[in-house]
């Protein structure tokens, strides 16, 4: 299939697996001056964009967790437990894609940690002084799958 350059913009708004799939048909054939770049950076920036956004939204849950197990040890559950080991799954999964995501990870935890107090505080009902201001794990301690806090 060929698709001029000003066909494929518009493909893009109204079916956007066909531009999809006209997009790296010409990528394949070498046919760099049809290609809709325009829309194909924003698509590539995009995915950049999400995988970061997935980092820090699985830390934020994780911590979250490790927070209420750690202050509230009177309602730990296998929910709780489940939900830290899917959550450091889907950390891995995204880390054993692109190891370079490792260098993201001290700033998606300093991002995390404040939403995740503020979510565990509003969660247990507990004040949200009781819980550190600075995040008490470190990174490691985050994603090894066999640290829960006493």
């Amino acid at each position: 299939m060929t698709v001029a350059r000003d066909n494929l913009a518009t493909l893009y708004e109204c079916d956007y697996a066909l531009w999809l799939d006209a997009t790296i048909e010409q990528l394949r054939r070498c046919d760099y001056g049809n290609v809709d770049w325009d829309n194909l950076l924003d698509e590539l920036e995009s995915m950049a964009r999400s995988d970061k956004r997935a980092i820090k939204h699985n830390l934020v849950v994780i911590l979250m967790h490790l927070l209420k197990w750690q202050f509230q040890p009177e309602m730990r559950s296998g929910s709780w437990a489940g939900s830290i080991t899917e959550h450091r799954t889907r950390m891995q999964s995204l880390l054993d894609d692109s190891p370079s995501l490792k260098n993201f990870l001290p700033e998606a935890l300093d991002w995390a940690y404040p939403r995740a107090r503020r979510q565990a505080s509003d969660e247990t009902e507990l004040p949200i002084k009781q819980f550190p201001e600075a995040c008490p794990y470190q990174l490691f301690e985050v994603l090894n799958e066999n640290f829960l806090p006493q």
